[in-house]
């Protein structure tokens, strides 16, 4: 009997290894997984900085077999991976090359030393879906078919499904929509292009306009809090009913632009105007010298304008002039069942944003 215990109490200890963890989703999961009892989280990156609270960073370039093999030749006996890597190519045969090539080399490194890993955790998105290539079919569901190839989503999945065969391991791929959460440098963030948006327009002493397309500000969206996507991956690694099963991810409502603008507006306590399509990529682009002015005037944090916020990004989501819904029927059917009002969500993280110092307080 005592023995049986000491077995389950070690099983129930993790060590988790999290991939991309200065990255928006891997961060808010490197930092939720960490703040329980018997459990160590080990965070990778290419950088160090900024520290996460209880999570020792290791920095290690996953394009790199050799390096990946020596940073973590002395990490050992890591239960479960959370896989938040991604590298940005433009072309989908050069991100399948890339990020199904940055999965194997952990993955190879970690087998070698740690033979208990017991799950991966790792994320695909509405592109599983076609949602950037146009309309698709909505609520969009986890048995939908695939799309023509290639989708790293898909090639990783088959890699580790693979390559799980004869091994204990099992993994979770959760899909969500547009991730919100602070991180400094990610490519798709649309909390820190709203928020940097918002607030240099205030700077500037103009309204707040919703700066895409008519369609896409009338047409049906979804977002994703990193807080949530956070714990669904802490779920998922534990979970029994999701092991090697893929589970949409999201706040768990719908919204309009046209709707959550006037709110958004309100909560940088600014007027809002009509919308006027303003491609941000090209009408940001000479805005660094006023940011800098800013991060002066109001004592922020000092990060670089071309990693504060992806232009780019938000032109794609505020020009999608197509509903964007996905169904998260399956998770709760199979336990998960925390969700958030997204405009609470949205209120809640721009606070956190001028805690941080990331964008100027409210006067």
């Amino acid at each position: 009997m005592f023995s049986d215990l000491m077995k389950e109490d070690s099983y129930m200890r993790r060590k988790v290894l999290v991939a991309g963890a200065q990255g928006v989703i891997g961060r808010a999961a490197a930092l939720r997984i960490a703040g329980q009892p018997d459990v160590e989280v080990l965070g990778l990156s290419r950088r160090r900085e900024p520290a996460l609270d209880g999570v020792p960073l290791i920095a290690v370039d996953l394009l790199d077999p050799a390096g990946t093999q020596a940073a973590l030749g002395d990490v050992r006996d890591v239960t479960h991976i959370v896989f938040g890597a991604y590298i940005e190519k433009s072309t989908a045969a050069e991100k399948t090359e890339v990020n199904v090539a940055i999965l194997r080399n952990l993955l190879d490194a970690v087998e070698r030393t740690s033979p208990g890993l017991r799950h991966i955790t790792f994320y695909q998105g509405g592109k599983a879906y076609g949602a950037d290539l146009g309309p698709f079919k909505t609520p969009a569901r986890e048995d939908d078919p695939r799309l023509m190839p290639p989708n790293f989503y898909y090639d990783q999945e088959d890699f580790l499904r693979e390559r799980q065969r004869g091994k204990s391991w099992t993994f979770t791929a959760l899909r969500p929509e547009a991730v919100c959460g602070f991180a400094v440098g990610n490519p798709m963030n649309l909390l820190t292009v709203i928020a940097v948006y918002a607030a240099m327009s205030k700077e500037l002493g103009v309204p707040l306009r919703f700066p895409g397309t008519e369609a896409a500000y009338r047409a049906l969206y979804q977002v994703s809090s990193a807080d949530i996507l956070a714990q669904a991956t802490d779920w998922a690694g534990i979970e029994p009913a999701a092991a090697n099963e893929i589970f949409n991810i999201t706040n768990g409502d719908y919204f309009r632009w046209q709707h959550m603008f006037p709110k958004i507006a309100a909560m940088f306590d600014m007027p809002l105007a009509d919308p006027v399509p303003t491609p941000l990529v090209t009408y940001m682009t000479d805005k660094a010298p006023l940011w800098e002015r800013m991060v002066e005037r109001y004592d922020l944090q000092p990060i670089p304008y071309e990693a504060v916020a992806s232009w780019g990004f938000g032109d794609f989501i505020f020009n999608s002039g197509f509903d964007n819904i996905s169904s998260t029927i399956k998770a709760r059917r199979s336990g998960f069942h925390a969700c958030i009002d997204t405009e609470d969500m949205f209120r809640e993280q721009f606070t956190h944003l001028r805690q941080l110092g990331v964008i100027p307080a409210l006067a």
